[in-house]
């Protein structure tokens, strides 16, 4: 499918989901999002490059087992995935492009699985907190699935957030502290450099 198409598609798809939500927000409020794209190092590093992102907390939602820890989850015994919370400005950013941040750099139609990272751990995944950012999942989804965008059907999965347990604090900004490390530069960094071409008009600046 031509980038081109699919960026048209997830903006007019998110506009029309997100009108309402999106006029009730005030310009000083913040928000929050709940997203799992595989391993929280890739989806965390994109997120903190976006304009209107205060904030990017990487740890767990989902599954049975409270405050659990990295080794827990990874074991693929809790049913928690890993995720970020996104914290941001609706004045500058919004639902609308943190979706189509979203589904640009992670594969939405690989089941428990991003390239090399295997288990229910690494779902793709959208824990909403209400009705409006549910909706909004439904929608995207199933206008991208009427529209044939992919080969193959798409898994994420729409799951309520009951809980978001941080990860422990040498997880944080990971990329940002190891960025010279082999994964960092055979995983996170091409998925970075991804959305910093798709969405170059919308990066932060940096000092």
């Amino acid at each position: 499918m031509k980038k081109l198409f699919f960026l048209i598609l997830l903006s007019t798809t998110i506009s029309l989901a997100q009108k309402k939500s999106s006029l009730s927000s005030t310009p000083s409020s913040l928000d929050t999002i709940v997203l799992a794209g595989g391993c929280y190092w890739c989806v965390e590093a994109v997120y903190e490059n976006l304009k209107g992102v205060q904030k990017v907390v990487s740890g767990f939602a989902g599954g049975t087992v409270k405050n659990p820890s990295y080794e827990a989850v990874s074991s693929g015994e809790t049913g928690a995935a890993e995720v970020v919370q996104i914290t941001f400005d609706p004045a500058v950013t919004n639902l609308n492009e943190i979706f189509k941040v979203f589904f640009t750099v992670h594969d939405l139609t690989t089941l428990n699985r991003q390239g090399a990272d295997v288990g229910t751990q690494y779902r793709s995944a959208i824990f909403y907190k209400n009705e409006a950012q549910k909706k909004a999942g439904q929608q995207i989804i199933q206008a991208l699935t009427k529209a044939k965008a992919f080969d193959r059907p798409i898994v994420t999965t729409l799951e309520p957030l009951t809980a978001f347990y941080k990860a422990k604090d040498s997880h944080q900004d990971y990329y940002e502290k190891n960025s010279n490390q082999p994964y960092c530069q055979m995983v996170i960094q091409p998925k970075l450099e991804k959305f910093e071409k798709v969405f170059k008009d919308r990066l932060k600046s940096k000092n």
